[in-house]
């Protein structure tokens, strides 16, 4: 059965089962009522004529036996054909009757009162008479009239309100299919479905996160393929030059001379380079890469990394400016996955600025709402050539490089940054870029300050 079938079932019984209990709510509630009016309405004649009888009763020695009918008809008003009474005892026998007391609609239009004596009931009194009759004749009409009302109203209203839980099921349940028929589309294949809910309660916010994933799927799809092609178009150079030379050197049959291998090591190094950089990409990216974190002084750290590539700056005559604002400069990182990315940004830095430019380190504090969520900010910029805005969305994905900054003849494989990016979230910090053209570049990496903590504590996973 479909949701759809099983939500109008659901609403038609619970209309149905509440038409129900109203109408015969109703019928008791009304019914009651009117027993109270009739009853009202007779109620000072009904204790006259029980006091008469109790007075009677008294007088004949506490006894109903030898009353007869006739003194029980002088309680009854003259000319008043419909009046009646019957007394009867205590156990179901009649004592005496008169008046209508015979007829068949006595049993209809009467009242009922007890007669006591002290506080026992010693017989119960049923008199009628023409006003009594008259209300307790439209007691019932009533009554059958709200019984006509209620079962004609509680027809016409189950009929009704079926057919609005009908269109209301149906229209609740449309963004079902709707979302059925994407992860139809999504199971064969179709990745990037897109779900058309435009609505803002539960199944929007499910539709969302279905386009979602879609998309991440798509995404993830289309990544897949395109490492395969970067990496089949990475390897076929140097497979290329690879198998050019040896089949040149088997072509000439000749004894090799060792630096005629010499084109041969630099590509086979080309290739272990990339599938290394490659395999550590995975890792970090799988939440698998061995990170073994310390405290570490990241000013010490960064002056150490200056000195390593400060020849590189010389002989490309960029000046290296340094410049450390920040009172504490401890965080927990792997040094080692750290001082790597720091290196891949100042040599990317340093082959893009252009003689007589500038490479500037700073490392500051930045405030956070709370002392636990201030981060040390490491600022590395260049005066170079810049990237266009448009790449900057795409700068740390792999194998990516811009037309204008990172060409394949100047840059490397394009692996550098995807790589610097997952070894600073490794290390429970991020990092991003601002460019412009013909202005220069500038990367920001915020990382976590250290709690207090030995500076002996290694940590060996980056799960947290």
């Amino acid at each position: 059965m479909s949701v759809r079938m099983k939500f109008f079932l659901v609403m038609a019984s619970f209309i149905a089962v509440m038409c129900v209990v109203f109408a015969v709510t109703a019928q008791f509630v009304v019914r009651d009522m009117l027993t109270v009016m009739v009853n009202e309405a007779g109620k000072s004649k009904t204790e006259a004529i029980a006091a008469s009888l109790l007075q009677m009763y008294d007088l004949n020695g506490r006894t109903w036996e030898g009353l007869e009918r006739a003194e029980a008809s002088k309680l009854l008003e003259p000319g008043d054909t419909e009046a009646g009474i019957k007394v009867i005892a205590t156990d179901h026998k009649e004592i005496f009757a008169a008046g209508s007391s015979n007829a068949p609609t006595f049993n209809y239009f009467h009242i009922k009162t007890a007669i006591q004596s002290g506080d026992a009931t010693i017989a119960w009194l049923y008199y009628t008479d023409s006003d009594i009759a008259f209300v307790a004749k439209l007691r019932i009409g009533i009554l059958d009239m709200l019984n006509i009302l209620l079962i004609a109203g509680a027809i016409i209203f189950i009929v009704l309100a079926s057919v609005v839980a009908y269109w209301l099921s149906k229209r609740l349940t449309l963004p079902l299919h709707s979302l059925i028929d994407a992860i139809d589309r999504l199971g064969k294949g179709g990745a990037g479905t897109v779900a058309n809910v435009s609505s803002k309660d539960e199944y929007g916010k499910v539709a969302f996160a279905f386009n979602q994933m879609s998309s991440d799927i798509k995404q993830a799809e289309d990544n897949r393929k395109r490492l395969v092609a970067d990496i089949a178009h990475e390897l076929r150079t140097p497979l290329t030059i690879v198998q050019g030379k040896l089949d040149l050197i088997q072509q000439q049959g000749q004894t090799i001379e060792p630096q005629a291998l010499l084109p041969l090591q630099d590509e086979l190094i080309r290739i272990t380079r990339l599938i290394d950089d490659l395999h550590q990409l995975s890792l970090a990216e799988a939440r698998k890469l061995p990170v073994h974190k310390k405290v570490v002084a990241i000013d010490q750290l960064l002056q150490r990394t200056i000195e390593r590539i400060k020849p590189d700056a010389e002989q490309n005559a960029v000046r290296l400016a340094w410049r450390c604002d920040a009172d504490r400069t401890e965080v927990v990182v792997d040094p080692n996955r750290m001082a790597q990315v720091f290196v891949n940004l100042l040599v990317n830095a340093i082959r893009y600025t252009d003689k007589g430019g500038t490479v500037t380190i700073a490392v500051s504090e930045e405030k956070g709402k709370s002392k636990e969520l201030d981060r040390l900010l490491i600022t590395i910029e260049d005066t170079g050539i810049g990237i266009s805005e448009e790449h900057l969305p795409f700068l740390f994905e792999r194998f990516y490089r811009t037309d204008e900054a990172r060409s394949r003849s100047e840059g490397g494989m394009g692996l550098g940054l995807a790589i610097a990016k997952q070894f600073v979230i490794a290390n429970g910090g991020t990092i991003e870029a601002d460019s412009k053209i013909g202005v220069g570049t500038s990367f920001r990496i915020r990382l976590p300050y250290a709690s207090p903590r030995p500076s002996t504590d290694i940590y060996l996973s980056i799960d947290k």
